[in-house]
C-alpha cells in the first residue's frame, strides 16, 4: 500500500529551500573555476541564492496550480 502525502505550501518552501542550496553550491563553485577567484564565486552564489530562491518558489506554484485537464477535487471533511 503506497501512502499518499498531502501536497502543501509547506512542501513547496521545503523543496524549495533544498534545492536552491544545492544550486547555490554549484553556482559558487562554477563561479570561482570561471573567474579563479573565490570571492567571486561566493558574491555571485549569495546574490542568486535570495533572487532564485523566490523565483523558484513562484514557478513551483504556478506548475501545481496549472493542470488544463484537472477536475475539481473538493475536501470532504
Amino acid at each position: 500500500m503506497t501512502k499518499k502525502h498531502k501536497i502543501t505550501r509547506k512542501r513547496h518552501l521545503i523543496k524549495t529551500l533544498t534545492w536552491r542550496f544545492v544550486g547555490t553550491i554549484d553556482t559558487m563553485i562554477l563561479g570561482w573555476f570561471v573567474s579563479g577567484d573565490p570571492m567571486v564565486g561566493l558574491k555571485v552564489g549569495i546574490l542568486e541564492l535570495f533572487t532564485k530562491m523566490i523565483l523558484y518558489y513562484f514557478h513551483e506554484r504556478a506548475w501545481y496550480n496549472y493542470r488544463p485537464n484537472r477536475k475539481k477535487v473538493i475536501d470532504k471533511k
